[in-house]
């Protein structure tokens, strides 16, 4: 039976592999001295300028950003993780967590994001994974997921190891992915943290070793790497007027220069374009938009974005669920995301409004049903590898 529901996993995530956002657009390119590059907008999914962006390169603790958002998935953030002797005094940048020290989760992911323990980090893999390995495998099907498609995760700090890699596009789709999660979100905005310590009468304290966060107005994340071999990583993001951008350099001895650089092309190439806002009614159709949708376009693109509603049958699951259709937008006649179209006394409207980030093949699927696939996927991953049914 275990291996039959591996199969259906496997094939499962073969249908719903996400697919690559709209193409990046023909903006002036940006000079710096990375080596890969890619800078995304969080809300959308767009790659607004790439650089080698799939050239498959070390990340270091880049690694760090998949490794907190599975555990945040996977794990309870209130359970205690105790650290094993696998965990204890790992090589590299460090907590210096104690031997048989137990922590919460939650307390845990601040000593990996702030400070980037490797310690830290075996610690979490190994309570939400069992082992190692079993946390790796969650972290290659979490990428599936995401859309990463030239990434491969052995461990969960990103020391260099055979096989562990991933480029610039990936770490931006991962990135925008991660910064949904509101509590990836306080994390990683975090400038310093004090954390209760079992060991002695002071507290942990820990320094964001984030720069970005007091040298870029709006910044609100995300991580630092380095190793010997990837030499320096960053991933940072900022929100001005409601807009969050993110940006991924790989092997780049000027980070902080570059990053405010790529922050501020974006900001001032790409601002937002409001498509469609929740409650409104949606011409040739009797319905209502159920969200909000902004898109990040040049001005030369403005023209070149449409609407198209797509409406379902009264008999099929959406409808019966409470969505009548969907709104798509287009950019030159590609979808670039969606929002549903519901009846004008439809509770739906009383909800609290949730990001309307898609991938293209989400969205050839139908946003409400992939949703639901993806959350189920993710608890059968859950009881196949932790034990743990909820």
């Amino acid at each position: 039976m275990r291996k039959g529901c591996l199969l259906l996993l496997a094939l499962l995530l073969v249908y719903m592999g996400a697919i690559p956002p709209a193409g990046v657009s023909a903006a002036p390119g940006v000079s710096t001295g990375a080596e890969a590059v890619a800078l995304i907008d969080v809300a959308s999914g767009r790659l607004l300028y790439s650089s080698r962006g799939d050239k498959p390169m070390r990340i270091a603790s880049l690694t760090k950003i998949m490794t907190a958002i599975v555990a945040i998935e996977h794990g309870r953030l209130t359970d205690r993780a105790k650290v094993s002797k696998n965990a204890f005094g790992k090589e590299g940048s460090s907590i210096f967590l104690r031997l048989d020290e137990e922590m919460n989760l939650k307390d845990m992911l601040y000593g990996l994001m702030l400070r980037s323990g490797n310690d830290a980090a075996v610690t979490i893999a190994e309570h939400v994974g069992g082992s190692v390995e079993g946390f790796a495998f969650l972290m290659n099907e979490k990428a599936k997921v995401v859309g990463m498609t030239n990434s491969s995760f052995k461990n969960p700090s990103g020391l260099d190891e055979q096989g562990h890699y991933s480029t610039a596009n990936d770490m931006a789709k991962l990135t925008a992915y991660a910064l949904k999660n509101p509590v990836f979100q306080e994390i990683v905005k975090t400038k310093v943290k004090k954390v209760p310590n079992p060991n002695d009468s002071w507290d942990y304290s820990w320094i964001n070793k984030n720069k970005m966060l007091s040298l870029y107005e709006g910044a609100d994340g995300v991580k630092t790497g380095y190793t010997k071999l990837a030499k320096r990583c960053l991933v940072s993001s900022a929100t001005r007027g409601g807009q969050q951008l993110a940006v991924v350099t790989l092997n780049d001895p000027d980070d902080w220069i570059d990053h405010t650089r790529l922050l501020d092309f974006g900001f001032k190439h790409f601002p937002l374009l409001s498509l469609a806002e929740k409650g409104e009614t949606i011409e040739g159709t009797g319905l209502i938009a159920g969200a909000s949708f902004s898109y990040p376009a040049e001005q030369a693109e403005r023209g070149r974005l449409a609407r198209q509603p797509i409406l379902y049958d009264a008999a099929s699951v959406e409808s019966r669920l409470g969505e009548a259709g969907r709104l798509q937008f287009l950019l030159d006649g590609k979808p670039v995301g969606s929002v549903p179209l519901v009846a004008k006394d439809s509770p739906r409207l009383k909800q609290k409004e949730r990001s309307a980030y898609s991938f293209a093949e989400a969205e050839e699927l139908g946003g409400g049903s992939s949703r639901k696939w993806l959350y189920i996927l993710t608890e059968l991953t859950r009881v196949l590898f932790t034990g743990q049914a909820d």
